[in-house]
This record gives C-alpha cells, structure tokens and sequence, in this order.
C-alpha cells in the first residue's frame, strides 16, 4: 500500500496536468490558426512592412492599425479594377473575399 503522501501526490499531479493541457491544447490550437494568417500577411510585407508597419517615408500605405472596413474597401476596389492600376490589382484578383477579410481583420489588430 502507497503511503497516503504518494497518493496525495498523484491526486495532485493529476489534477494539474489536467487543469494544464486543455491550456496548452487551446495554445497550440490558437497557434495553429494563427500561422496561416500570418502566411497570407507576409506576402504583404516587402512593400506594406512586417505585419503591416510600412516603412518610414515610404510612398505605401502602412497597414498596421488600419481600420479592417477601410482595408477591405481598398483590396474590393483594386480586384475590381476601381483604383488605379498598381501591383495590387493583380495581388487583390489572387485573393478570395474571406482571405482580403482576413487581411484586414489581422492588420487592424497590429499596433501602428
């Protein structure tokens, strides 16, 4: 028989792992959630900066921050051929209405 301090250990063990994982599996679920957008965003960062922050100066619209109406406003009009022709025409024809939602949901939410 287990000295009860050994079983108290275990009842104690048990309770935290399973107070623990489902916080880790949540993370690790969040996580992989997040990747995706992230992968969609960085294709904008050569010109609009990581996650959004365009360089100081620069001629391109910084991202980061932008409220997510005004951000789906401008990919709708460049797909639509509504604004002029830059490369984010032909970047806005690539993207489906969930990914430009995407978009600019998660640049909304970067810090200027």
């Amino acid at each position: 028989m287990k000295p009860l301090r050994q079983i108290g250990s275990l009842v104690l063990l048990g309770w935290a792992l399973g107070s623990v994982a489902p916080a880790l599996a949540q993370s690790a679920q969040d996580n992989a959630r997040a990747l995706p957008v992230r992968q969609l965003a960085a294709n904008c960062a050569a010109c609009h900066g990581t996650d959004g922050r365009a360089v100081t100066g620069s001629p391109v619209a910084a991202l980061a921050g932008m409220p997510a109406g005004k951000t789906m406003e401008a990919l709708q009009d460049y797909k639509a051929g509504k604004r002029e022709p830059t490369v984010m025409h032909q970047i806005a024809k690539g993207l489906t209405d969930a990914q430009m939602k995407t978009l600019a949901d998660y640049f909304a939410a970067q810090k200027p």
